[in-house]
């Protein structure tokens, strides 16, 4: 997906980078603007839709997360302190889709009344039998998407009370369009490069379907877009046959789940376990993913590597940060 972003705001952009948005050319005005505005407090309810905010964001935004790194979303139960941060945020940011079904009610608990940002809003959404798969940010084209839904409900929470600020979030957010652009053509690169047979593994649950339609590899998974429940017995063993005569290349452990489950399926099956994806969650902060563009790249990296016979790793892809 190509994102399409307004002539106007882009050619404000160019501007700012040409130098009228150099600290030296700005005028006092907007320079005093700045320093005096507190930031926006903005509350996202998991930690990479929290991480996609403070790089839009960057000075001009508080950003918290109610569920945190290597944090399950699916099961997550809000606490008294969760309520507390909702009525004081400015905004909340959300993914939608049905992905926290906790979040209405801890809003409605709260008394929020501020904007609702739906990251996910304008994505072409994968079908289930159970509805729309919530996980459209394995896509990172999509991902392009949540970053400029993010951008503009935090240009217009900060239009009125800091203008400068609102203008710097459109050159952060610009800069960040580009990252993603950049990793996803890499990543597509890299992963075309294997052999077509060799692009099917098994994950935990079903997180991937985006990935695997954007970048060409088969996900095989017990259980559904939901951590919610165990899979059957038989379940596990259709997933062993499926494996076996799909010929899978191996088996990845995903950072919110139970590794137990995988473990079983490689005993039954014979295949390796090639390495830990992140699905719904981040890495804590100062790991191998913690923010939304290591993480991806960490995921195709260990992909790669699992889907290779006997290759050395492939180096990490630059993303620039």
């Amino acid at each position: 997906m190509t994102m399409e972003f307004d002539p106007t705001r882009r050619a404000f952009q160019r501007q700012l980078l040409c130098g009228l948005g150099s600290a030296a050319a700005w005028p006092l005005a907007h320079a005093t603007d700045t320093a005096n505005a507190p930031a926006l407090k903005v509350v996202a309810t998991f930690s990479l839709l929290a991480d996609i905010a403070r790089e839009v964001g960057g000075p001009a935004v508080e950003v918290s997360a109610l569920v945190g790194p290597n944090a399950d979303a699916h099961v997550f139960e809000p606490t008294p302190s969760d309520v507390r941060r909702v009525a004081g945020a400015d905004v909340v940011i959300t993914n939608g889709l049905r992905f926290e079904g906790w979040i209405d009610r801890l809003i409605k608990a709260s008394g929020y009344r501020g904007p609702v940002v739906i990251a996910s809003r304008g994505v072409a959404l994968r079908q289930l039998s159970g509805g729309a798969d919530p996980h459209a940010w394995q896509d990172l084209a999509n991902g392009q998407r949540y970053a400029d839904n993010i951008r503009a409900a935090l240009v217009a929470a900060l239009a009125a009370k800091s203008p400068a600020h609102a203008a710097e979030v459109e050159v952060r957010a610009s800069a960040y369009q580009q990252k993603l652009a950049a990793l996803d053509r890499d990543s597509r690169a890299r992963i075309a490069a294997l052999p077509a047979e060799r692009r099917r593994v098994i994950t935990s649950h079903d997180a991937f379907g985006y990935f695997a339609a954007a970048y060409g590899i088969t996900f095989i998974a017990p259980r559904g877009w939901t951590t919610g429940s165990e899979p059957s017995a038989e379940a596990v063993a259709r997933i062993v046959r499926q494996a076996r005569q799909a010929k899978a290349s191996a088996l990845l452990v995903e950072n919110i789940s139970d590794p137990r489950l995988i473990e079983r399926i490689a005993r039954e099956s014979g295949l390796k376990v090639g390495g830990k994806l992140y699905s719904d969650a981040l890495s804590p902060p100062g790991t191998e993913a913690d923010t939304y563009l290591k993480m991806f790249e960490h995921n195709v990296r260990t992909l790669v590597q699992a889907m290779s016979l006997d290759t050395p790793s492939p180096a990490p892809v630059s993303i620039r940060e």
